[in-house]
């Protein structure tokens, strides 16, 4: 047990020296909760030991946490959002009947709830260093005015003093789940200290969706039935009393008397902290070749093979794909990781994960999250489809790499993720999802808060989709091994460090040595769109002179593929002005690298040596990942 706290202590040593940031000061937060459950009326009383230090240069006045359970109550800006957005008909469905912009987990289930239904949160007392505090509550922002100032770089200690009351299973989380039967879903259920940053404070009321956190330690002792498993973030360090397949090997586990067991938890450097409650729980335990713990929690069926195969293979999985994620994305620095059964769908947090089934693809997505969100701390609620779209690109290679290496389907796999992304653009889902977006005429500007589209048709494909596509064209821009090397050298600079949209284009463009901030300013900020098209052909001088015709209002480098009589091919390669410099060549394919493409001229002339009567095939990105939202001028066969 000592040897344990040492180690951890060494941990967050290491964490706080190791991922300073020389120009990016960071809030630092320490945890000490105790909880005690009462699961026959759904409520908890709790008791907060919040150590806040003030890294900023600035003096804080006030402080801000967040009280997410609030939202859960008739008349809330939740309910209110999605009763208006479900007023709203995106489109018709087969039969002609008119499909609404529900979130369909919430509907109007908020305004329907009964007084032991709803949630809440409760700030009973509040001291800074021992000195009460003024507070106000306005729904799910507590709004503290200090009545001593912190000082930058000084350190303050709040004691504070709740309860609460568990929803009905609605958002995220809650209790009785009707999908999945889970009795607590227990995220966002704490006063969380709100992010202040080099932008201000970041009070976000919870309206829709996307969270802040400020890194921090967690220490969090959960008094429950004793006949309840728990999992979730973070290490049980008391698991020898516990049980529950949390023991170490060969101990005989004792509980203390009681009707109650006191689960302790610990968490070094996370930004939130989740945990999940069921009489039900199964849980499986798997170990990796390095040593991490895969923690897996379902609610057992009796005589129910399937269900306990499908768990099962989510714990297998998770041992198999853990060595490509990491030669790929980066390291995972924790001792465990937990899937957990529970939520509306799949629901990512630190070392852990909310699922509502044993989906494979929702598994590899939510454990994805660690490296796009959970380690890299991005202010989701400015930037979602940075953790959204980042998270989907990659649980598509992931899960196709699986798929690959256990059933043999799909094309041969290097262990590589440019093997893929050459051949065959892997990620057509989320293209048609972003196509289908811009026929909808309901697109709005990556630079939309997550909570201020005006539908939730709107933000999800954008989020999800157009960001799954930014990466994966920023690939086609670069290169698909630069874009790989980007991704670790993301990961290497900025986990734990709270990147935005110019952090990462600034490492892209020093991997890859081209500019690249066009890029962001057309796919993020506008909704312009990709269009080229072959306009003509003619034969000069015994060459053959192609026109391309830029249509679209996004200018991009050209990858333009001819195809000969004899089965031989070039490709006609135009950088794009912007960029001052070229990708590398993906393949042996012989290749003509012409001067750039000035965004200004609408169109570009690019010729070969092969007379006019050899050419069989011209291609505008025959690999189909420049997101051209008009492909059928990008083809032109030839019968000669």
């Amino acid at each position: 047990m000592r040897k344990f706290f040492l180690l951890n202590i060494g941990f967050v040593l290491m964490c706080s020296l190791a991922f300073a940031q020389p120009d990016r000061w960071q809030q630092r937060v320490n945890y000490k909760m105790n909880i005690d459950m009462d699961v026959n009326t759904n409520r908890f009383t709790g008791t907060q030991k919040l150590e806040y230090t003030n890294n900023s240069p600035d003096t804080l006045y006030k402080v801000f946490y967040h009280l997410y359970f609030n939202a859960f109550q008739p008349n809330s800006m939740m309910d209110m959002r999605s009763r208006e957005l479900g007023k709203i008909v995106v489109r018709q469905d087969a039969k002609g009947n008119d499909v609404r912009d529900w979130d369909s987990r919430v509907r109007d289930r908020i305004a329907n709830l009964k007084p032991d239904e709803i949630g809440y949160q409760k700030v009973l007392s509040l001291k800074m260093n021992g000195i009460a505090q003024p507070y106000k509550v306005d729904e799910t922002i507590l709004e503290v005015t200090l009545t001593k100032p912190i000082l930058p770089k000084s350190k303050v200690v709040f004691d504070m003093q709740f309860e609460a009351q568990v929803p009905l299973q609605i958002r995220r989380s809650g209790r009785d789940n009707p999908m999945t039967g889970v009795r607590y879903s227990m995220s966002q259920w704490y006063p969380k200290m709100s992010e202040y940053d080099y932008e201000g404070w970041h009070p976000t009321p919870y309206v829709a969706r996307e969270f802040y956190g400020v890194w921090g330690d967690y220490d969090v002792t959960i008094s429950i039935d004793k006949k309840y498993v728990l999992g979730g973030t973070g290490y049980v360090i008391n698991g020898n009393q516990i049980g529950y397949g949390y023991e170490d090997a060969g101990v005989k586990v004792i509980q203390p008397a009681g009707n109650k067991l006191s689960w302790h938890f610990v968490a070094p450097n996370v930004h939130d902290f989740m945990w999940a409650a069921d009489p039900e729980y199964k849980h499986l335990v798997r170990k990796t070749a390095d040593g991490v713990t895969i923690n897996v929690l379902y609610n057992y069926k009796e005589n129910d093979t399937a269900n306990d195969a499908a768990w099962n293979k989510i714990a297998d999985a998770a041992v198999f794909v853990l060595p490509f994620i990491e030669k790929h994305f980066g390291k995972y620095p924790y001792k465990q990781y937990s899937f957990v059964h529970g939520g509306d769908g799949g629901m990512e947090y630190p070392m852990s994960t909310l699922i509502s089934s044993p989906s494979i693809g929702t598994a590899f997505h939510e454990w994805m999250h660690t490296w796009y969100q959970m380690m890299m701390g991005t202010n989701e609620s400015l930037y979602p489809w940075m953790d959204e779209g980042f998270t989907s690109w990659a649980e598509t290679v992931v899960s196709q790499y699986y798929e690959e290496q256990t059933t043999g389907n799909g094309a041969a796999t290097k262990n590589e993720l440019a093997a893929n992304t050459v051949t065959q653009n892997i990620h057509k889902d989320a293209y048609a999802g972003y196509f289908a977006l811009v026929k909808s005429g309901r697109e709005e500007p990556l630079t939309t808060h997550a909570d201020h589209f005006e539908s939730n048709f709107g933000y999800s494909i954008a989020s999800y989709s157009k960001g799954e596509v930014f990466m994966e064209q920023l690939g086609y821009i670069v290169g698909a091994q630069v874009r790989d090397k980007i991704l670790l050298n993301y990961y290497n600079d900025w986990h734990f460090k709270h990147p935005n949209v110019n952090d990462f284009i600034r490492v892209a463009e020093k991997t890859s040595g081209m500019k690249l901030d066009w890029y962001k300013e057309y796919w993020v900020n506008t909704t312009k769109t990709i269009d080229y098209g072959i306009d003509s052909l003619w034969e000069e001088n015994g060459k053959t002179k192609i026109r391309l015709s830029r249509i679209g209002k996004v200018p991009m480098p050209i990858d333009l593929q001819l195809t000969f009589k004899n089965g031989s091919k070039e490709i006609q390669y135009v950088p794009m002005y912007l960029m001052f410099g070229e990708k590398p060549a993906e393949d042996n394919t012989p290749r003509v690298v012409n001067e750039a493409w000035k965004w200004t001229h609408p169109t570009y002339v690019v010729e070969t040596n092969h007379k006019i009567t050899d050419l069989k095939l011209v291609v505008i990105d025959p690999s189909e990942r420049m997101a051209d939202v008009n492909r059928r001028n990008n083809t032109l066969q030839l019968n000669w």
